[in-house]
């Protein structure tokens, strides 16, 4: 099973930049996608973006398009969401998962990565 370990979250203003991380341990890590999520306090989990093995194809929700980009190196193991013009909407826990398709189901998950915007 694909251990994943998400980092780059910290407090922030808005309109800053923040990156994060999210680091897989496994053998054929290439062959999954992988998907952002957050939660934000009270509300629930929702998807962020992601990013296909296949063809490196990637999806955003409207909420984010234009200001993030993910991205992903193979070498490293690592995908990456950076995270621009932040807005205090943009609070929340983020994770990272593996899935087969960015459809889901969604198969590991890791443990999470705050981001605050704002006070």
């Amino acid at each position: 099973q694909v251990q994943l370990v998400e980092s780059g979250g910290d407090l922030v203003q808005p309109g800053e930049s923040l990156r994060l991380s999210c680091a897989a341990s496994a053998f054929a890590w290439d062959y999954y996608t992988i998907g952002w999520f957050r939660q934000a306090p009270g509300k629930e989990r929702e998807d962020v973006s992601c990013i296909n093995s296949s063809d490196g194809s990637t999806h955003y929700a409207d909420s984010v398009k234009g200001r993030f980009t993910i991205s992903r190196d193979k070498r490293k193991k690592t995908v990456y969401l950076q995270m621009n013009s932040l807005e205090p909407e943009d609070t929340g826990v983020y994770y990272c998962a593996t899935t087969l398709a960015c459809s889901g189901p969604y198969l590991s998950w890791g443990q999470g990565t705050q981001v605050t915007v704002g006070s």
